[in-house]
């Protein structure tokens, strides 16, 4: 059951970050680093406190909550090791039911991205089905490192964001 924002402000630093130390995958100190910009005047404000601690973090920091997010439809995914909201995410976008044909070229585009970019390729897939996630995987292998931890990481605000609405009402 999600709290409304009221309850949100009257969260204790511990509680904040047990209730949204998740938004950010396995990334609490995104929550931690927020708290003391609370109380929140709505749903806008909390999102946008934290993903301006991400914004702020430095390079290394940023690179190790990208890497924090499981492949799509990786091993993580058959061994369901996935948490509970990477595992609902990926289940809205299909990835659970591949194809062998899709399930093939998602494994391949993983392998090429991480090799590329030395992390795995983020996408809010809430927000997209099979063959839009293979057709951005495609896409964004053409990417320098440059471009692609942004697009990650305004991937992961998305990410963020309806988890947050999950949770707040």
């Amino acid at each position: 059951m999600g709290l409304d924002i009221a309850e949100v402000g009257e969260l204790d630093r511990d509680a904040f970050v047990e209730r949204f130390g998740g938004v950010f995958e396995a990334s609490p100190w995104v929550a931690q680093a927020a708290y003391p910009s609370g109380p929140f005047a709505d749903l806008d404000a909390l999102h946008r406190a934290m993903t301006a601690v991400v914004d702020r973090a430095p390079r290394e920091r940023q690179l190790e909550l990208i890497r924090a997010h499981p492949d799509l439809a990786g091993q993580a995914a058959i061994a369901g090791e996935l948490t509970a909201a990477s595992t609902a995410e990926q289940a809205s976008a299909g990835l659970d039911r591949l194809s062998a044909e899709q399930f093939e070229r998602i494994t391949a585009l993983n392998a090429a991205y991480r090799e590329r970019f030395g992390f795995p390729f983020v996408i809010c897939a809430r927000e997209h089905d099979a063959p839009a996630i293979i057709a951005a995987m495609e896409r964004r292998l053409a990417h320098t490192p440059d471009t692609e931890v942004p697009n990650a990481l305004e991937e992961i605000g998305r990410i963020a964001r309806l988890r947050l609405e999950d949770l707040v009402t």
